[in-house]
């Protein structure tokens, strides 16, 4: 599968953002997706997943409540909505996909979009 994350930027604290990962080639039915993020100095770290078929979600706590992950099976596009951003969640963030189910792992998952930046300035 072939992914291209977008929306990234610079944003105030407090403000919001919107995510996009269009999914090209050849997504199945029992795909997960999911958005990992990686902050300078620190390992890469699972934020959200998402299920193609049923739209199952997952979040990290620490973004529980604030994020929202959803899917367009049409558009073949997986969306992040960051609301009430903090400092803390300034990062690269990546989109991910997996034959299979949801998991916080990033070894788990095959495919990989570029990554694109979140700065939140305080």
């Amino acid at each position: 599968v072939q992914l291209q994350a977008s929306g990234g930027g610079l944003v105030q604290a407090g403000g919001s953002l919107s995510l996009s990962c269009a999914a090209g080639g050849s997504a199945r039915a029992n795909y997960a997706l999911a958005w990992f993020r990686q902050a300078p100095g620190k390992q890469r770290e699972f934020v959200a997943g998402i299920t193609w078929n049923w739209g199952t979600t997952v979040y990290s706590d620490s973004v529980k409540g604030r994020f929202t992950i959803s899917r367009d099976k049409a558009a073949r596009t997986v969306y992040l909505q960051m609301k009430s951003l903090k400092s803390d969640d300034t990062a690269v963030y990546y989109c991910a996909a997996r034959n299979g189910n949801i998991t916080p792992k990033s070894d788990d998952y095959k495919d990989w979009g570029q990554g694109t930046l979140v700065t939140v300035s305080s």
